[in-house]
């Protein structure tokens, strides 16, 4: 059965037998994932270490499904006082906050490696919208309130939005995140997750930056 808005109209393009498959596809994924990537965690933590970070594992807290906050995981890629003024501040591509080591980070998507331990928890998902912190959602639901529905999906490691709409570094660019989330959310099935995924890899490997 598929959950529907009865406000808007706006329903779930899966049904719950294929939410349910996704599910089983994330937490093999991540088991997989986490296997495979452990030689790039040790050289990752060694590379952080000799740069002089003590805390290799960057934790902030996210709202994801059903509105509930979690604490995202990823390997710590900008200084410890990058936001000493204690106001919250969108990340840059040529962000100065970030270190040499974290930088190599953020263009590869290595950052984002320790997600997979948020997928394997049933926290995030392969494929979903970016998960964003209260203040800024809070910001966009000023302009679209519409931002509710995205509680309707587990936050994913990449999407449409992530591939095409590039670092979300402004409120315009925010909103039409917004929309595209939005669409995946009536449109998605199990194959377009796949295809999303494929293109997330080739982007990876081919070093194209998003």
């Amino acid at each position: 059965m598929r959950r529907v808005s009865v406000d808007m109209g706006i329903c779930d393009g899966m049904s719950a037998e294929e939410r349910a498959m996704k599910r089983g596809g994330d937490i093999i994924g991540a088991l997989l994932g986490l296997v495979v990537c452990a030689p790039v965690f040790l050289l990752v933590y060694i590379l952080l270490k000799c740069e002089g970070t003590n805390s290799v594992i960057f934790r902030q807290e996210r709202i994801g499904y059903k509105g509930k906050p979690f604490f995202i995981l990823k390997f710590r890629t900008m200084k410890l006082d990058s936001e000493k003024d204690g106001q919250p501040k969108l990340a840059e591509k040529e962000d100065d906050r970030l270190t040499p080591v974290g930088k190599f980070l953020r263009v590869h998507h290595l950052d984002e490696l320790p997600q997979l331990w948020n997928v394997m928890c049933g926290d995030m998902s392969f494929v979903g919208p970016r998960p964003e912190r209260r203040y800024f959602i809070d910001l966009i639901r000023k302009e679209n309130p519409d931002y509710d529905y995205l509680f309707l999906m587990r936050p994913g490691l990449t999407s449409k939005a992530t591939l095409y709409n590039g670092y979300t570094d402004t409120m315009e660019k925010m909103l039409i995140r917004l929309q595209m989330d939005l669409d995946y959310l009536q449109h998605r099935s199990l194959w377009m997750d796949v295809k999303i995924i494929f293109i997330t890899l080739v982007f990876i490997l081919k070093g194209k930056k998003f």
